[in-house]
């Protein structure tokens, strides 16, 4: 049985409160759109946190949580790795932002282009926002074009939230640069390209998300970026050192231009990463890209730390490992429960996807609602997809499937007996944007 209104309100009784004080003086009383009530239901989710640790969170209210967030993607060994740590620690007893560059720049520089095959220069900044703009700053200065094509999600900035319905303030004439295409269609890139020709600077996709690339789809979307004079953007911002050590161009052998990176690379510390080939990359002693926080070192500190673990322990292959343990139990659940009318599983061991979609009289997103509300009663931390670190165990990911477990029937029923209202304890989620 679903518990009572006020039984589930109490679980997140000091979240309810933080939420009321943070909003009197933040908009939406988060800083990230999908850590505030736009992507967690009031009232039946955790919405502040108070620690983590492995693959552990707590919340505010003292509820533990397995976690499969992972701060978006950010977190890739587990909360407080100890020897990203103890780097971050030894690091600042010698100071975190210094008058004049740091060695760190360039140490944790020669190992991206080690690593990375399309690195021969690099830039860092500090979110994945950063380094895709700057990306297609340098694809426009190169090519002295203005249009750029996109597939993915690429951050907030102007050029590419314009294409999005989270446009609020985008000037139309930045958003009438901006181009989306499908994943999977080389096609709809060809029209695209060949509707503005000699116009495109930049196409910018990320190389996979939920589904996988077909045979041929990323060496076609290079082949015809190229031949329209078009620099070659990959958005590695999540894959990178996640799908493999050099992203998604090592695993699936196609090599961009230009690359951006983010996310689990300093396992939580802010900072991004812009590379690509010399002659594109030295445009940036003239391409206006400066951070004063740039070089800041207990982030360089925790990358240099982050790499070293990825070369001298099996974290991808564990990783790998126990998401395809996801992925294969959680395709057998979804039909053994009998809801693959509407639920789905994708994506890459690293990072995969529960989809939920349309089942009448229920849009998607009361699905959602529901289900989100039941895996957060359960101890499991989710948004849609599984997104696992080094510090997720075997036990972790029973524990996971055994939520689904539960929570699938229940759904199953829900939209069978057409009574989900009776079990939704909030109001349904709303979508927080989408493409044009």
């Amino acid at each position: 049985m679903t518990e009572p209104t006020s039984i589930v309100f109490d679980r997140y009784r000091a979240s309810l409160e933080l939420l009321a004080r943070a909003e009197a003086v933040i908009p939406l009383g988060s800083q990230t759109f999908s850590k505030s009530r736009t992507a967690l239901p009031v009232g039946t989710s955790p919405l502040f946190a108070e620690r983590g640790q492995g693959s552990r969170l707590w919340d505010v209210d003292g509820n533990e949580y397995v976690d499969f967030v992972n701060g978006l993607l950010a977190i890739s060994l587990g909360y407080r790795d100890p020897d990203v740590d103890a780097a971050v620690e030894e690091q600042l007893r010698s100071g975190t932002l210094l008058s004049l560059p740091h060695r760190l720049e360039t140490e944790v520089a020669e190992l991206i282009v080690e690593l990375v095959p399309c690195a021969e220069l690099v830039r860092f900044g500090k979110n994945g926002s950063d380094a895709t703009s700057g990306a297609i700053r340098i694809a426009r200065a190169y090519t002295q074009r203005d249009r750029v094509a996109v597939c993915g999600y690429h951050g907030w900035q102007d050029w590419y939230i314009g294409s999005t319905t989270r446009d609020l303030g985008v000037p139309g004439a930045t958003k009438a640069l901006t181009h989306r295409f499908d994943y999977n269609d080389a096609r709809s890139l060809e029209e695209l390209l060949g509707s503005h020709p000699g116009e495109f600077a930049a196409v910018i996709l990320e190389p996979m998300n939920v589904a996988w690339p077909r045979d041929g789809f990323l060496e076609e979307v290079q082949r015809l970026t190229h031949e329209h004079g078009a620099l070659l953007v990959f958005d590695e911002t999540i894959t990178g050192f996640r799908f493999a050590m050099g992203g998604a161009q090592e695993l699936f052998g196609v090599v961009p231009d230009l690359a951006t990176f983010g996310k689990g690379v300093a396992n939580g510390h802010p900072l991004s990463i812009v590379t690509g080939r010399r002659e594109y990359m030295q445009l940036m002693e003239d391409v206006f890209f400066s951070f004063t926080f740039g070089g800041e070192t207990l982030s360089l500190a925790a990358a240099k730390a982050v790499i070293a673990k990825l070369r001298t322990q099996p974290v991808l292959e564990t990783i790998h490992r126990r998401g395809q343990t996801v992925l294969d139990g959680l395709a057998e659940r979804i039909a053994r429960h009998g809801v693959d009318g509407f639920c789905r599983v994708s994506g890459h061991p690293a990072w995969s996807f529960f989809t939920i979609m349309d089942a009448a009289p229920y849009s998607a997103y009361e699905l959602r609602t529901y289900f989100l509300q039941e895996m957060f009663a359960r101890g499991i931390l989710m948004i849609a997809s599984h997104n696992l670190s080094y510090a997720h165990s075997e036990a972790d990911i029973a524990r996971l499937l055994a939520a689904y477990d539960e929570v699938l029937p229940a759904l199953g029923e829900a939209v069978r007996r057409q009574d989900l209202g009776e079990h939704l304890r909030t109001e349904p989620l709303v979508p927080l944007f989408s493409v044009r």
